[in-house]
């Protein structure tokens, strides 16, 4: 059997479209299409549901992935041991990362990398400073603002969307802003030595000082908990808040600017298979989570 048929049968099951798997092929759009067809015709199935916003595998097309990710792995360890490239893959991988991404969103990425690769070891360091790559303080970095360094390499992997929340009983109490113009006449948690909320509500249209908020602290998993607990209302990734059913969305009219994910490392280091197939995991893990949601 024609391994490119399976190749574009795996790209498409794993993007969703045809335009999507060709991108990440680097193949047409077409040429695509004609494998799909032509695998369906060979093995006499229907692996996929064509519908207006993108295929999904059917029943028989979910039973074939894992052997096709299978015959990838043979593929590409065949391609490397052939180019006589093949190396130990073992040892550890240093991960830097915010608090509110390696608490709330990492571990079970690095749960399924870990059954994936489990001669790979992994040191998760959740930090809100910049770890310098250059340096090699860390071997991958997950940021919300693109590195800027000439030798770094980076990806945008997502957006996190971010609301406006507060707790039930917050509510109930104090009652809920109506409108932008009230929210700062409620009890509302800002930072304590950092401006990033004050810029970003200034941003916005919001004349707030430090003293318009009545709690504050810089420590993201803090800032989160004293939400959930009541203490004032917030500034949450919706991903995160949609998992805490204390709290309600207030607000929807306030626009906050997303937060990007970038996914970097040092340019030396993607020689190492080590390295490499960390950031691959990490990529299409983050890319697939709905974070805009």
């Amino acid at each position: 059997m024609d391994w490119d048929l399976i190749r574009s049968f795996l790209a498409v099951a794993e993007n969703g479209t045809l335009a999507q798997a060709a991108e990440r092929l680097g193949v047409s759009q077409p040429t695509i299409g004609r494998h799909i067809d032509a695998l369906e015709a060979e093995v006499g199935l229907t692996l996929f549901s064509r519908g207006r916003h993108g295929m999904t595998p059917t029943e028989a097309g979910l039973s074939l992935i894992n052997d096709a990710r299978d015959m990838r792995r043979g593929a590409d360890h065949f391609a490397l041991r052939a180019a006589g490239k093949v190396e130990n893959v073992g040892g550890t991988v240093r991960i830097t990362a915010s608090e509110v991404v390696a608490t709330f969103i990492l571990p079970p990425i690095i749960a399924g990398f870990a059954q994936e690769e489990p001669d790979i070891e992994i040191e998760l360091a959740p930090s809100n400073t910049v770890e310098n790559l250059l340096r090699r303080d860390a071997d991958i970095a997950i940021r919300m603002v693109r590195p800027d360094q000439n030798d770094v390499i980076a990806r945008k992997v997502n957006d996190m969307s971010m609301g406006v929340y507060m707790h039930r009983e917050l509510a109930r109490l104090d009652g809920v802003p109506e409108s932008s113009d009230a929210l700062l006449a409620h009890r509302v948690i800002g930072m304590d030595r950092s401006d990033l909320i004050i810029d970003s509500m200034t941003r916005l249209g919001f004349k707030a000082q430090r003293n318009d908020f009545t709690v504050r602290t810089d420590h993201q998993i803090a800032y989160i908990e004293l939400v959930k607990s009541g203490a004032g209302i917030g500034f949450i990734a919706q991903c995160i808040a949609k998992n805490c059913p204390e709290l309600i969305r207030i607000l929807p009219e306030i626009h906050i600017p997303s937060l990007p994910l970038w996914l970097a490392s040092h340019s030396e280091l993607r020689t190492s298979q080590r390295i490499r197939r960390t950031m691959d995991y990490l990529y299409e893990a983050l890319r697939a989570l709905p974070l805009d949601e």
